[in-house]
């Protein structure tokens, strides 16, 4: 009956003592400062011959040395793979750059296909191309009105030239006209004359 009473309050006190450790673990710093301000403090000291000792157990120094190894070792993995995401983000940044650059070039190419228009065989900017069309148009525009104009005054010298021509035929047909009245007249009178002389 001892014995069970033994029993019964060792099973009471194991998981309290169990619930008083996992709570003293969690409240425990694990970080390197929290490790050694732990160690100084279950540190003890003593004088002897006039000297002021210092002492550490072991085991808690060892502990604390196995820990710090860790977290180094731990920390080395962490620089190692932060240095590879590094060069792998900067190889992806390189690779990214090189395809915006490839594409900027594209769209500049496109851009300015867009804006240019190809002119007998070259291309040439759509302000270009508007400037030499619209030349052309007003140099045609130009000639156009130049030949009109030259025809205007061909035809106007021509219908000055007809109607000088239309005076002078009929100054010419009334002078034939008078010639021949004039020779006629001058027949006449020669008859006339040849008729005296025969009477």
């Amino acid at each position: 009956m001892k014995h069970l009473r033994i029993l019964f309050a060792l099973l009471i006190l194991i998981p309290a003592l169990s619930i008083h450790a996992q709570e003293e673990d969690a409240a425990q710093d694990n970080t390197l400062r929290g490790q050694f301000e732990e160690l100084e403090s279950k540190s003890g000291n003593y004088r002897a011959n006039g000297i002021q000792y210092e002492v550490i157990k072991l085991s808690d120094l060892y502990k604390t040395k196995n820990n710090i190894f860790d977290s180094i070792e731990t920390a080395n993995k962490t620089i190692k793979d932060l240095s590879a995401t590094i060069t792998a983000n900067d190889a992806e940044i390189e690779d990214l750059n090189a395809k915006l650059q490839e594409t900027t070039n594209k769209l500049n190419a496109v851009t300015e296909e867009k804006d240019s228009i190809s002119f007998f065989g070259a291309m040439v900017s759509k302000g270009t191309y508007n400037f030499i069309l619209w030349s052309i148009i007003f140099g045609l525009l130009l000639l156009l009105l130049f030949f009109i104009y030259r025809f205007r005054n061909s035809n106007f010298l021509t219908q000055q030239a007809k109607s000088a021509l239309a005076d002078l035929e009929e100054e010419y047909q009334n002078h034939r006209r008078r010639a021949l009245e004039r020779e006629q007249k001058i027949s006449r009178q020669l008859q006339d004359e040849l008729n005296k002389q025969k009477k």
